[in-house]
């Protein structure tokens, strides 16, 4: 009888989620192994609405979330949770995502018991600690203490490679979150959520998300101001703003824009509702990285709300645009967007090569752990 190799997969956020559940489902798929999932909750509702859309549900919530949640609180609680869980289970492997606190917390409590770690959106940099933060330092970290690096990119490869990363432990797989975009794309042709009916049939929208803490306070009135502007000089638009659940985003966000009647702002929404807004929106303004490869993949624009992105390939063979957060980089590129189609032309012809893979990053994963383990 086969002695299945147990592999867990850590999620703490709704991103995370997103972008876990197709590697969680191809590693489910292989009777090889033996896949446990455990969520810390550093996002609650959103983690467990993220999952929950995959089918799959925790085999662990450690719950750890907590209103206005400090960085020291959540990388303790990670560290301390994540390492109790590993000491029960003991697991061969341990699968951690991109750049969150969870994922460097859970990373160094399987560190600490020398559990392997596979980092799955290995590599990416925007070589500046600062910017995202604390984003950037927790990947850089992440990747110094992981045996399987499973960058997205030849560039994120390439980073790696600069790092000093043994070219042996890195696979480039495409990104995962392209993956369930394309499951999801397929099965979402329209959608019945209660917001989204807010918006006139055919009316052209904006979609916003604005969560990073680099942009808290002035930033974030400063993306606000714009839109609010947008508003009023386009007198059909509309603008669609899921909020974060942070109360430092909502304040903001709710004093500018939330007495604009063409302005829905509303609590984060399901992921195929997510998936039907970027698909029919005019185009997209976020500080979010997985948009901005969502975004491409779906040949959309996407106006990058921050001053470094460590996704370059968004800009240079996708459908991102950098403008940071300045009032008139903003405002110059959302009114081009507006009038001109000949921009959104370009945008189309731009992106025509997938820069973040072919939707089958989570099978290439599962095939690098199987012959690692068969070997």
């Amino acid at each position: 009888m086969m002695l299945k190799k147990t592999i867990v997969c850590v999620v703490g956020t709704r991103p995370e989620a997103i972008k876990m559940a197709p590697v969680i489902i191809a590693l489910r798929e292989q009777e090889y192994f033996k896949t446990k999932v455990l969520a810390t909750g550093q996002h609650a509702a959103m983690l467990d609405q993220a999952l929950a859309y995959f089918d799959i549900k925790a085999d662990l919530n450690l719950s750890i979330m907590r209103d206005r949640q400090t960085l020291d609180h959540i990388t303790a609680a990670v560290l301390t949770g994540a390492g109790n869980y590993f000491d029960e289970e003991k697991p061969d492997a341990v699968l951690v995502h991109g750049d969150t606190t969870t994922t460097f917390s859970a990373a160094l409590a399987a560190f600490y018991r020398k559990i392997p770690v596979g980092h799955v959106e290995a590599g990416l940099r925007s070589f500046d600690m600062g910017l995202p933060f604390p984003e950037e330092m927790n990947r850089v970290l992440t990747d110094k203490i992981t045996k399987w690096a499973f960058a997205p990119t030849e560039q994120a490869k390439m980073n790696l490679l600069n790092e000093g990363t043994v070219e042996k432990n890195i696979t480039v797989t495409g990104n995962t979150v392209i993956d369930a975009l394309f499951h999801t794309v397929k099965s979402v042709k329209e959608t019945g959520a209660e917001e989204l009916a807010r918006l006139p049939k055919n009316a052209p929208f904006i979609l916003s998300t604005m969560h990073r803490r680099e942009s808290w306070g002035k930033p974030l009135g400063e993306i606000c101001a714009v839109i609010s502007r947008l508003l009023e000089e386009h007198k059909d638009l509309w603008v669609l703003v899921p909020m974060h659940k942070n109360p430092a985003v909502r304040e903001v966000i709710s004093g500018i824009l939330g007495g604009h009647e063409r302005a829905v702002l509303c609590n984060p929404l399901d992921y195929p509702d997510f998936v039907w807004a970027m698909n029919t929106s005019r185009f997209i303004m976020s500080d979010s990285g997985g948009v901005q490869e969502e975004a491409s993949a779906l040949k959309k624009p996407v106006l990058i709300l921050r001053d470094v992105t460590e996704r370059p390939e968004a800009v240079d063979k996708g459908s991102g645009i950098l403008v940071g957060v300045s009032y008139d980089k903003i405002y110059n590129a959302a009114s081009d967007l507006l009038v001109n189609d000949a921009s959104l032309d370009r945008i189309l012809k731009k992106c025509e090569s997938q820069p973040f893979g072919d939707g089958k990053a989570s099978q290439k994963i599962t095939n690098t752990l199987r012959a690692y383990f068969e070997a």
